[in-house]
Parts: structure tokens; sequence; C-alpha cells
């Protein structure tokens, strides 16, 4: 079995904390650490979810690191649900976790430059505004070498936007950052809208999150609860999107997903700003954007490992005939 060593740049968010959930259930994915960026809500918060997440399931070895507060140039805007902040402890408690003390951007360049005098490229799964990676690229340009791909989740093609109508959130929220990212000339996988939302979790995945009771199931389950996604005016039928998890699966299941070369680009000022556009006919590109997801596949995925995270043991027969 390949293992894939990668960090997770997140701004939490019910979708990253199932994005992290995902890749610490993966015996594929060795996750060396957790950076933190202003996005879905400010960056003290962001850091406080992650440091939940990651507790809850039990794994105080990976290091959590806070990074950008802000955007690079543009006024910083917040997710729907800012105003929440930190998760309530009801939903995913506290776990007591604290982590380094370094800099998430620090921490990415000094990754990226060790593995790359190591020969083992890394990779950035980056489901936040992209602020932390384009500074470690920007001020550290010898990072690239030690990055294998970048594996993002932003943008909108065809899918309209969900932050403005014109764009994705991730992007929106710092285009400039985006813009740096996408012309870093490091391989990029790109997980716009226009897939993500191809796959609806409904209230009998969020039951099936909670039946073998592990903690990050049950507290995904509850976070799913509490913040209905499901839209069947918007959608067509009932359920959900969880966006950031993709592109964990991807690295875990790429059969499950299909997608296209592109030069894509970004508008970083202007009315449309955050706006993503793609030339699909650049022999070129170094980005590739993925264009289909099979449904049933990754809400399995989702649905089994997580829920299996920290979950006990069932009982062998043998125990239950000693009760």
């Amino acid at each position: 079995m390949t293992v894939t060593r990668i960090i997770i740049d997140t701004d939490p968010g019910v979708d990253d904390a199932a994005a992290i959930w995902l890749a610490l259930a993966s015996p594929e994915i060795e996750l060396l650490g957790v950076t933190t960026v202003a996005g879905n809500v400010p960056l003290e918060a962001t850091y406080a979810n992650a440091c939940r997440i990651v507790g809850l399931s039990g794994r105080a070895d990976v290091p959590v690191m806070a990074g950008a507060r802000g955007p690079l140039l543009r006024d910083q805007v917040f997710g729907k649900y800012a105003a929440i902040g930190a998760f309530p402890k009801a939903l995913v408690p506290d776990s007591g976790m604290t982590s380094s003390d370094e800099n998430a951007v620090a921490f990415i360049a000094r990754t990226a430059r060790g593995a790359a005098r190591e020969g083992r490229p890394v990779t950035i799964c980056a489901i936040g505004p992209l602020t932390n990676v384009a500074m470690a690229l920007r001020l550290h340009p010898e990072v690239a070498q030690g990055i294998e791909r970048i594996v993002v989740m932003g943008g909108a093609f065809r899918a309209l936007g969900h932050r403005t109508p014109w764009a994705e959130f991730n992007v929106y929220a710092d285009p400039h950052a985006a813009q740096i990212v996408l012309g870093s000339g490091v391989p990029i996988t790109m997980f716009p809208l226009d897939v993500t939302l191809q796959a609806l979790f409904t209230a009998t995945h969020i039951e099936e999150l909670r039946e073998q009771g592990g903690a990050p199931g049950c507290a995904l389950a509850r976070l799913l609860t509490e913040f209905d996604r499901s839209d069947p005016e918007k959608y067509g039928r009932p359920g959900g999107p969880l966006h950031d998890p993709m592109t964990i699966a991807w690295l875990v299941a790429p059969e499950l997903f299909s997608g296209r070369r592109a030069a894509v680009g970004v508008q970083v000022g202007g009315s449309t700003s955050g706006h993503t556009y793609a030339d699909f006919n650049d022999s070129q590109a170094r980005t590739t954007v993925m264009t289909d997801v099979n449904e049933p596949g990754y809400i399995a995925l989702v649905v089994d490992r997580i829920a299996a995270l920290g979950a006990a043991p069932e009982r062998t027969a043998q125990e239950e005939t000693k009760k």
C-alpha cells in the first residue's frame, strides 16, 4: 500500500472536520500536520476547532498550527456561520489538546524543505482560503521543490458560486492567494463546486455515522444535524454536500473521480472578484480540474471510515458467551 504524506491547510468548518477525520481514518494517508487559516470563521476559532477535531480522534501526535489571520490584499470576509465561531462543546467536545507554537507558514516551508532534501515531496490538501500556502510559496521559493501536488477544494466553473453568484468561498476569501498558488508551477488537482455538489449526504447517512459510536462520527452527525445542509429546492433532491473530504477521498480512491487538464485563472478585482475560469484546451496546463464523482462510492468511503474512527471494536462471539 502506498502511503501519501500530507499537510491539511484548513479553516474548520463542518466540511473541514469531515476531511480531517477522513484523513486520520485512512491508512493510505500520513497526516504530518494541520495548518489553520482564517476563513469560515476567524483564526482563533479555526485553530480551536482544528485542535478539537484532531483531539477528538485521539491523535495528539498530529501538530496543529495557526497561520494567516486575514487575506493578502482584499478586505476580510467570513463564511455563512462566522458568528458561531468555535464549535459548541455540546457538538464537538473539547479534548484539551493544544499544539505547536510554530507558525503555519513556517511549518509548511520547513516540512517542504525537508521533504525536498529527502526526495519525498509532500502533498498539501488546501481546503480553506489559500493564504498560508501562497505565503509559503512566495516567501520561500524553494518550497515548491518539496511539494508533489496541491489538492485544492475551490473554484466554480459551470456551477454558480455559493458565497456570491460568481465565486466559491475559498477563492473569494483570498483571490490573490489563489492566483499565486495556481501560478506556482506546482501540479494542482482542483475540486470545484461543479463536482462537490454532485454528492449529497442525507439523513440516512447522518444516522449511519452515529451507528458505530465512534466519537468523530457522532460529532460529525451532530454538526450535520445542527447545521442542516439539505435543500431540495436548491439541489433538486434531499441532502446536502460535504465539499472538503473530496480532496482526501481522491488521494485514497482516485478511481471514484474523473477530471480534465485545464489552465485556471482567477479574477482578483472588480465586481466579480473571486470568479474562476478555465481553458480546457491548453495542452500545457498543470492543473487537473475534477468534473465527476461516483456519488455512492464517495459517500460510502466518507461515512464508513469516519463512523469507524475511534469506535469500540465489536465484541467477539466468545466474549458475548461469557457475559
